[in-house]
């Protein structure tokens, strides 16, 4: 029981930071939407694959993010 995970959610393309939709410690369920990424016009929708709660959101609304950047850490 005492073993410690903590997931990773990172960009699946490169954009910027348009919304979060969570805050430090929310609880979410897989497939909730983290965080929305706005590239070539389009809004792009971040999901949690795991269920758990927020530890860390390591991005801010407008923040430039690449491919594989660590956007929210769930435990």
């Amino acid at each position: 029981m005492g073993e410690e995970m903590m997931n990773q959610i990172t960009a699946t393309m490169a954009g910027s930071v348009w919304k979060i939709v969570v805050a430090v410690g929310d609880r979410v369920e897989e497939g909730q939407d983290v965080v929305i990424l706005e590239s070539m016009k389009m809004e792009i929708p971040i999901a949690a694959e795991t269920s758990g709660v927020v530890k860390h959101i390591h991005v801010q609304e407008g923040d430039f993010v690449n491919e594989g950047d660590v956007l929210v850490e769930i435990e």
